[in-house]
């Protein structure tokens, strides 16, 4: 195959087999004194989690409650941990094992089904944080309930992977966004106003009931902030899944979150 040379020769040299030989000693010495220099260089004694890492004697555990409309007794989740690189500035907990205890037995093999597999994975370990999208991704056939505070719960399991993913909030496996300055003056406005105009309208009953007209019916609209009682007629919050999504000014509007369908 020819090639064509656009520009002017300038010079050329050839090269020979002894000169290949010197240019590969030459990257050979490199490479060995960069893995000298390499292996001079002190080297951190970090132990990372993995299978091979046998069970301690102790473990630290925390044991979360659930209380589902499902079931007559409660569930109790316990979730222990293992403390890794423990007195060093490397040091960190991770999950270990996972049980889950009720009187009700109705569920037993695929509750300890479960947390046999969760423990496995949780051994395993790397990144655990995706059993938690994909516990709260399972939707129960019949329907799901909400729970104390109004949080929606799509299922039992859904609301375990909750509790996993609480915990591993509280180990520092996974980090929670901090709500920003201005979105807590939005909902805090948003509560005043609200209730303001629950005010009114308590106003308004009581001066038509003096004048002997008939009372209409009205509604508690206390807003109290964490751990907010919202008013028994708000909607669901497909954001939050709480159940605080009231209708003001004309627009749908989360008392927990600040979310507006109109923006």
């Amino acid at each position: 195959m020819a090639v064509k040379i656009e520009k002017k020769i300038k010079g050329y040299s050839v090269v020979s087999q002894e000169d290949k030989t010197k240019e590969a000693a030459k990257a050979s010495a490199a490479s060995a004194a960069a893995a000298a220099k390499a292996d001079e260089l002190p080297v951190a004694d970090v132990i990372q989690m993995h299978e091979r890492i046998e069970r301690p004697e102790i473990l630290i555990g925390s044991t979360y409650k659930i209380k589902s409309p499902l079931f007559e007794h409660a569930l109790y989740v316990t979730i222990n941990d293992i403390v890794l690189n423990a007195g060093t500035e490397h040091e960190s907990r991770r999950p270990f094992e996972i049980f889950i205890n009720s009187k009700n037995m109705d569920h037993f093999q695929w509750i300890v089904a479960l947390t046999r597999i969760m423990s496995a994975v949780f051994r395993k370990g790397g990144d655990v944080t995706f059993l938690v999208d994909e516990m709260k991704a399972v939707f129960d056939p019949r329907g799901g309930y909400f729970k104390a505070g109004g949080v929606y719960m799509p299922s039992l399991v859904a609301e375990m992977g909750a509790i996993v993913e609480d915990h591993l909030k509280s180990i520092g496996m996974i980090h929670d966004p901090d709500m920003s300055d201005a979105q807590r003056a939005l909902i805090a406005e948003k509560r005043a106003a609200y209730e303001q105009r629950g005010s009114k309208k308590n106003s308004d009953v009581t001066a038509a009931a003096a004048l002997g007209a008939a009372e209409p019916r009205s509604e508690d609209v206390a807003v109290t902030g964490e751990g907010a009682s919202f008013p028994p007629t708000a909607t669901l919050c497909h954001k939050c899944s709480t159940k605080a999504l009231v209708l003001m000014d004309g627009c749908a509007t989360c008392l927990n979150c600040g979310y507006s369908k109109c923006g």
